[in-house]
């Protein structure tokens, strides 16, 4: 094998490693874009499709393989952290708090956690308490915003009394 055609498979190799780890995007509704952790490409191609707002539900502690908050403020993005540690972080107070976050934004909002299941678990509580969505069209909600291990813990709540 000669070294362009070495060459050649490695940077298709490399580039087919760098997409495999961008994030699944969801979009439940308009506005809104849930993902887990974006690549720093995504970051800017959300940018670029108008995403004015990033939510990020990740802990400080939780790597993301680059300086995030740096790269939203050089793009002109609100960038705000809500850190939700997992099942026990999981509640109507950070639902609200959530909630609110949401609605300051008058434009695109890109939410986001290690792999959206604490977005979508949070947005289904969200749905039921803000919006009156039944138990289970909010966890159908959250499933289509990217909820998977964290719907015991988003229907426990959902099915206990409002405080």
């Amino acid at each position: 094998m000669n070294i362009f055609r070495l060459s050649l498979l490695l940077s298709l190799l490399l580039t087919a490693q760098a997409h495999a780890a961008d994030a699944t995007l969801y979009h439940p509704r308009p506005g809104l874009t849930t993902a887990g952790q974006p690549s720093a490409q995504q970051l800017r191609d959300a940018a670029a499709n108008g995403v004015t707002t990033v939510i990020d539900l990740r802990r400080a502690d939780e790597d993301r393989g680059y300086d995030e908050a740096a790269l939203a403020e050089q793009l002109g993005l609100r960038y705000v952290r809500l850190p939700i540690a997992g099942a026990g972080d999981i509640t109507d107070a950070n639902a609200r708090t959530l909630d609110q976050l949401l609605k300051q934004d008058s434009g695109k909002t890109l939410l986001h956690c290690a792999s959206s299941n604490r977005a979508g678990a949070l947005l289904s509580v969200i749905d039921a308490r803000v919006n009156g969505a039944s138990t289970e069209d909010a966890l159908q909600f959250g499933r289509d915003a990217g909820m998977t291990s964290l719907e015991p813990a988003a229907r426990a709540l959902l099915q206990a009394p409002t405080p």
